[in-house]
């Protein structure tokens, strides 16, 4: 069974303006003011920071307010967003729209004047600042290039800001549909831009975004599962051997495969962050950017049996080289890279159990049969992993 592509669901929310939107037009106005003069006497309001970061330009403003703990995203409220937008000096007309979002909590955000923007909301305590900085240097390097990419806006200085508790990143708003990943076009379309990502991403590395590796998205994962209970009793042998057998095999590919490069990846590039529109594809979501092989941003576009992701490959490859050049020990890590996903993914969807979006979103998760299925699942890719890469004409 391969792992399915995650289905966003469209939570929606209409706020219609009322009397919390225009407090928080009001007050925003009110900060832009006082942050003028403070800026221009040199000075800045208690609890606010304004610091240059060691990635350039990009610096975080804002007032935390909660130094030991952040506010959980129950406290999200609909004001306490309109009122975080406006105190980076944004005017908000009351309006928002979830968007499908588990990770964090994205907005759409109707302004007085000018197009709708998203503001994105971090969940707390996943990364540093320091973290999301340099994803945003990342995106920020793709989009002066002039690779399609949604690169966060800069504010007051920054491109994160915190208010309340909450930090959060406003970017444009930038619509489209799912790629046809079965047309060979688009894939060869959707490969010259990773080549092109790849090509800026092999050119410097990361200083604090972690790797993706065996002991991140595979031993660690799988040793908190043990620990948590959550796996059922009856199945916890099965699933114990499925997991060590798994990661034998995950060791294997990467030992086959030898010393491949590692460089700045998107890090989740599958169908639901690639958006198309007719003047070709752009690459939203860099939240799961880090280091690690450049197949890791291509695998996830493949999909079907052996001969039609080879052929699926062939085409994402004949655009990708011709911006970059593509390591054919890296087809080796194709299946290896899947296995991780599925044991990384089951701790992910675990360890977030306590945010209300999960139960509702995964409510079959926990379930006899889902770590029955799980179990089949990685005796497939142990199988699948000792069958060789595919071959790419």
């Amino acid at each position: 069974m391969r792992e399915r592509n995650l289905q966003e669901s469209m939570l929606v929310m209409m706020v219609a303006p009322g009397e919390g939107a225009v407090k928080a037009k009001a007050k925003g106005k009110r900060q832009k003011a006082k942050g003028e003069r403070r800026k221009a006497e040199g000075t800045l309001p208690n609890g606010f920071f304004l610091h240059p970061s060691s990635l350039g330009e990009l610096q975080i403003t804002g007032s935390y307010n909660l130094p030991v703990k952040l506010t959980p995203y129950s406290g999200l409220t609909p004001d306490r967003a309109l009122d975080a937008l406006a105190s980076v000096g944004l005017q908000p007309d009351g309006r928002l729209l979830a968007l499908g979002s588990y990770e964090n909590r994205v907005y759409q955000a109707w302004m007085d004047e000018g197009p709708p923007l998203v503001a994105k909301f971090y969940r707390p305590a996943r990364w540093s600042d320091a973290q999301i900085l340099e994803e945003h240097a990342f995106t920020r390097e793709l989009a002066d290039r002039e690779i399609p990419v949604v690169a966060p806006l800069a504010f007051n200085g920054g491109t994160l800001h915190a208010f309340e508790g909450f930090r959060f990143t406003v970017f444009p708003r930038r619509g489209g549909r799912a790629p046809e990943l079965e047309d060979p076009k688009t894939l060869e379309w959707i490969g010259r831009f990773v080549g092109r990502i790849h090509a800026v991403g092999a050119m410097q590395n990361f200083r604090v975004r972690p790797a993706l590796d065996v002991e991140s998205h595979g031993v660690e994962p799988r040793e908190w599962l043990l620990a948590s209970g959550l796996v059922p009793a009856d199945l916890l042998e099965a699933w114990t051997s499925a997991t060590a057998f798994a990661l034998a095999g995950v060791r294997r590919c990467f030992e086959r495969a030898g010393d491949v490069k590692q460089i700045r990846l998107h890090g989740d590039c599958h169908g639901g962050n690639v958006l198309w529109t007719d003047a070709g594809p752009h690459f939203v979501d860099f939240d799961d950017s880090r280091s690690g092989p450049a197949v890791q941003d291509l695998w996830m576009l493949l999909s079907g049996d052996r001969e039609f992701m080879a052929r699926q490959l062939a085409d994402v490859l004949a655009g990708y080289e011709d911006f970059s050049q593509f390591d054919p020990r890296e087809l080796l890590l194709i299946e290896a890279l899947r296995t991780l996903r599925l044991i990384h993914y089951s701790a992910w969807i675990a360890r977030r159990w306590d945010d209300p979006a999960f139960p509702a979103a995964f409510p079959w998760f926990g379930t006899q049969r889902y770590w029955q299925d799980r179990i089949l699942e990685l005796r497939e890719q142990i199988a699948a992993m000792e069958e060789g890469p595919l071959r790419v004409s």
